[in-house]
């Protein structure tokens, strides 16, 4: 084992794996929400020709194609944020069940089965981080229980 490798003294190799987990988990959250926010919410909040054509031809137009950029982009930025990952990765799971019917029902497009890749990710984030799901449950009810 070389020196950046070696574990800390006292350190058990399930501490090593378990930090290594933490850390490509957190890679992938910043991969997932840089995707969301950049490759797919982008096209549509800027009106891109692509994204244009293709809600158009869905009979959604500009409108509902504001709304799905504006879904994406959220949860791509509350993927990134550890209060809200959980619950941004169950959201944007949904999301794509929405995409995934719509590739299967109208489009019939040959890229039907990307969603159903992009929610394996996501529903890892939802259980490895359904901890801060809890944290921000128990935030809401303090916060309501004041106001009431």
């Amino acid at each position: 084992m070389s020196e950046t490798t070696a574990p800390l003294a006292g350190t058990t190799p399930a501490a090593v794996r378990s930090r290594r987990a933490r850390i490509s988990l957190t890679a992938l959250q910043i991969v997932l929400g840089l995707f969301y926010a950049i490759a797919s919410a982008l096209p549509k909040l800027i009106a891109h020709p692509s994204a244009v054509e293709s809600f158009d031809r869905l009979g959604w137009g500009h409108t509902g194609m504001y709304i799905i950029g504006a879904l994406e982009l959220a949860g791509g930025i509350a993927l990134l944020i550890p209060l809200l990952d959980s619950v941004a990765a169950v959201a944007l799971s949904a999301l794509m069940v929405g995409a995934f019917v719509v590739n299967i029902t109208v489009v019939h497009g040959p890229y039907a089965a990307t969603p159903l890749v992009l929610m394996l990710p996501l529903a890892l984030i939802a259980w490895a981080r359904r901890g801060h799901t809890t944290e921000l449950l128990a935030l809401v009810r303090r916060r309501v229980g004041r106001q009431g």
